[in-house]
C-alpha cells in the first residue's frame, strides 16, 4: 500500500485515455483530469494509506464466504450502471445472494482512486484504463468480464455522411481530447487513409455540450455515446444515427482487432484471493442483471431511471436496446479485450498503460 501516492500520481497522467459516464445519465462522458482533482486523490489516498495495514490484516481474518463478506462495487453513471440496476434493486431489498455496497460516480478517475487505494473491491471501468491500472500497480487488478461493447455512433441531420470517409473536411464535435470516443475515432480516421489534418475536432467536456450543440444545429456532425444519442435525437426529430463505430470499427479492424469494447469488470487481486466466493456470487449475479436488463426493457428503464442514471423512463427503453449491455467472460473476453487493447496500442501505447496487459490481467473461470 506504500506504493500507492506514486501510483495515483502515475495514473493521473494517463487518465485522459479514460472514458465514462456523463452527469446527467449515459456513460461513456469525456473525462479529464484537473490538478486540483489530481492533488485531492493523491491526498486523500495518502491519508488512506497510514491505516491500510490495520485494513488488511481485519480483510485477512474476514474469510471467503460470500454471505460474511460485503463487496464495495463502483460503476459509471450510464450503461454499465445500466445493467448492474436489477442487482442494485435486489441488494437494496435484501434479496441478492451476495452483500454489495454500491457506489456510482460520473468520472471515471473518481474510480481510479477508489481501486487503487483500496476502497472500491469491484469496479466497472472503460477498457483501456484497466489495462493503465493493471500496469502501473504492477498487475495488481484482474479483468472479470466484458459489460458493455460499443456505444458510440456519430450523429447528424446531413444525409451525406454514409461513411469515415465522408467526414473528409468536416468539423466533428465529441466529448475531450484523450479519451475513448477520441482514440476510436482517430483509429477509424487512420484505417480509412486519413488523420486528424483531415477532420476537425471539436472537443467538448461532456456529452451534454454535444447533445445541445446539436439540438441548436442539427446539421453538426457530433460522435456521442448512448444514451445521449437517444436523449439528443429525442430534443430533435432531424437527427438520425448516420454511423455507428461499433460497425465501422469491425469493418476495418478484422478478427484480430477485436470489437469495440467499452466497458469490463475488474477485481483487485488480492480481494479475489481472499474472498473468492464472494466475487464468484456476484458475477453470476451481475451476469443475471446483465440478462435482465435485456430481457425486460421496460421495467429496467423504470429501475434506471429511479437510480438517476436517466431522468425519464421512456428515454431509458429507447436508449436500453442501443447500449450494447452484456457480460462476456473467459477465453471470449479475453480474445475481444486483447484485440482491442492491441488496435490501441499500436496507435498509441500511452492509450493502454505503455505496454499489452500480460496473460494474467484475465481472469479465467
Amino acid at each position: 500500500m506504500k506504493k500507492v501516492l506514486p501510483v495515483l500520481m502515475a495514473l493521473a497522467m494517463t487518465a485522459a485515455a479514460l472514458t465514462g459516464c456523463a452527469k446527467n445519465g449515459g456513460e461513456t462522458a469525456a473525462e479529464t483530469t484537473t490538478a486540483a482533482a489530481t492533488e485531492a486523490a493523491a491526498e486523500t489516498t495518502e491519508e488512506e494509506t497510514t491505516t491500510a495495514p490495520e485494513t488488511e490484516a481485519e480483510t485477512e481474518s474476514a474469510g471467503a464466504a460470500s454471505s460474511d463478506f460485503t463487496l464495495r462495487v463502483g460503476s459509471l453513471k450510464g450503461p454499465t450502471s445500466m445493467g448492474l440496476v436489477k442487482l442494485m434493486d435486489q441488494a437494496s431489498k435484501g434479496e441478492a445472494k451476495g452483500s454489495y455496497e454500491f457506489t456510482m460516480v460520473t468520472a471515471a478517475d473518481e474510480l481510479l482512486g477508489k481501486i487503487v487505494s483500496g476502497d472500491l473491491d469491484i469496479a466497472l471501468v472503460p477498457s483501456n484504463m484497466a489495462s493503465i491500472i493493471f500496469n502501473k500497480t504492477n498487475h495488481g487488478v484482474n479483468v472479470l468480464n466484458i459489460n458493455t461493447l460499443g456505444v458510440l455512433y456519430v450523429v447528424s441531420s446531413d444525409d451525406s455522411i454514409k461513411s469515415i470517409a465522408d467526414l473528409k473536411g468536416k468539423t466533428v464535435y465529441l466529448t475531450g481530447k484523450g479519451t475513448t470516443p477520441d482514440y476510436a475515432l482517430q483509429y477509424l480516421l487512420k484505417a480509412n487513409g486519413m488523420t486528424t489534418d483531415d477532420v476537425t475536432l471539436e472537443y467538448k467536456s461532456e456529452p451534454t455540450e454535444v447533445a445541445a450543440l446539436l439540438k441548436e444545429k442539427p446539421d453538426a456532425i457530433g460522435l456521442l455515446p448512448q444514451p445521449f444519442v437517444t436523449v439528443a435525437m429525442a430534443q430533435n426529430d432531424t437527427l438520425k444515427m448516420v454511423l455507428d463505430l461499433t460497425r465501422e470499427w469491425e469493418a476495418v479492424s478484422g478478427e484480430d482487432g477485436g470489437s469495440l469494447v467499452t466497458g469490463v469488470t475488474i477485481c483487485r487481486g488480492e480481494l479475489f484471493e481472499e474472498h473468492s466466493d464472494a466475487v464468484k456470487t456476484f458475477m453470476e449475479e451481475q451476469k443475471a442483471s446483465a440478462a435482465f436488463a435485456n430481457e425486460n426493457v421496460a421495467e429496467t428503464a423504470k429501475l434506471v431511471a429511479a437510480a438517476g442514471i436517466i431522468e425519464k423512463a421512456p428515454v431509458a427503453e429507447k436508449a436500453i436496446p442501443y447500449c450494447i449491455i452484456t457480460y462476456i467472460d473467459g477465453s471470449d473476453m479475453k480474445n475481444m479485450l486483447y484485440g482491442y487493447l492491441s488496435a490501441l496500442y499500436e496507435m498509441d501505447p500511452t492509450t493502454v498503460g505503455g505496454e499489452l496487459p500480460t496473460k494474467d490481467f484475465f481472469y479465467m473461470p
